[in-house]
Order: C-alpha cells, then sequence, then structure tokens
C-alpha cells in the first residue's frame, strides 16, 4: 500500500455547497482523528466530506489503489480491523507500546472516503466514528498525546515497509513531523485541533 501518493483533481464543486452544515463540536472532534494523514492541500479538514471540492472518484481510487477496497464488505472488514488490533499489535511486539493513535486516524480516514464514494452513507459514517471514540478518548488526554502515538505507529510502519515494493511511497517522516508540529501550533487558527480542543468531546455536545 502506497499512502498518500493519490491526489485528487479538486475540480468539483465546493464541498460546502452538498454540505452546507457545520458540524457540531463532537462532530469535528471525531473528523479531526484523522487530521494527521490529511496533509494534501486538496484535504478537508473541518467536514465528513474528506475534500474541500466534491471528488467521488478520488475517494474511489484512493480506496481501490491503497486498500484494495472496491465494496462494502471490504471497507467494513478494513474498519473493523483498525478497531480491533490493526497495526498497533505489531508495533506493541516491537516497541511494547500500542499506538492506537495511528490506527484511528487511518479508520477516520478510511471511513470518511468510503463515505465519499457511497461504499457507506452519511449516517453510518458518523456512527463508525462514534464507535471508536470511547477508546481514543480514554487513551489519550490531549491531542498532543494522540499525535506523539501517532507518529510512534508511522515510524513502526514506516519500517515495516524498508526492502517491499512499497518502501518509496510514505512521506520523509520530516514532513509527517512538520504538519502535526502545524496541527498542535496554538497560533494556527485553521487547526481542527484548535477549532475542537481535546476536552470537548467530554462535553456535551454543542453547536459551533
Amino acid at each position: 500500500m502506497g499512502f498518500w501518493s493519490w491526489r485528487g483533481t479538486g475540480r468539483g464543486a465546493k464541498v460546502t455547497r452538498r454540505y452546507p452544515d457545520r458540524l457540531s463540536t463532537h462532530q469535528l472532534w471525531m473528523v479531526s482523528l484523522s487530521a494527521p494523514v490529511s496533509r494534501d492541500r486538496t484535504a478537508s479538514r473541518t467536514t465528513l466530506y474528506p475534500f474541500t471540492r466534491i471528488d467521488d472518484d478520488s475517494a474511489r481510487s484512493w480506496l481501490a489503489e491503497q486498500w484494495e477496497i472496491s465494496t462494502r464488505d471490504e471497507l467494513v472488514g478494513r474498519l473493523d480491523d483498525l478497531s480491533r488490533t490493526g497495526y498497533r499489535a505489531r508495533a506493541y511486539q516491537l516497541t511494547g507500546v500500542a499506538p492506537l493513535a495511528w490506527d484511528a486516524a487511518l479508520y477516520v480516514d478510511i471511513a470518511r472516503r468510503g463515505f465519499a464514494c457511497g461504499l457507506i452513507g452519511e449516517g453510518e459514517a458518523w456512527t463508525a466514528l462514534k464507535n471508536i471514540v470511547p477508546a481514543v478518548a480514554g487513551a489519550y488526554g490531549s491531542w498532543g498525546e494522540y499525535a506523539d502515538h501517532y507518529l510512534l505507529g508511522r515510524q513502526v510502519w514506516r519500517e515495516g515497509l524498508r526492502g517491499t515494493a512499497d518502501a518509496g511511497f510514505p512521506a520523509p517522516q520530516a514532513a509527517a513531523d512538520a504538519h502535526l508540529r502545524a496541527l498542535l501550533d496554538p497560533g494556527n487558527r485553521a487547526s481542527p485541533w484548535n477549532l475542537a480542543p481535546w476536552n470537548v468531546i467530554r462535553r456535551p455536545e454543542r453547536a459551533r
């Protein structure tokens, strides 16, 4: 799997035209779990739809090329795997730490793309995201802790690609580090992690 090698065209209508309603604080928090994965300029970090412009074909192609997902059953099976064991099982064997954040970020990203290309409906996508909230919210106390475990999981995953055909696909670790620093920067008004601080998921849901 060559993550992040796919680039969408971004030629469709703005996503806000199809989905004009702003997310609630809880919804934005859940979507923001995939923010570490979403480094591309076409990515939307404040809507359930994963791109800033409607591009269902890119979502469909990305799932097929990167995850070999082309059916609803394959999508559901992959989400189930990531929620139960994912890559953190191998990471635990190597490091003694099970970085749930890495699997959670991939889980949310895949669910959003599955919604974008019609493999699951909007309600089903929100249900999928809600299903991992207890585990993630219970495992971490801040976006900083979540980011640290995401990077650990990514490092273990990259090491596992050495010597394979996909070894050259991942972006350099420095790119991932810089992206996480930007998300955690308190002065970054565009960061979804500043728009939905970690503890909002423990408070009553409200409109933004």
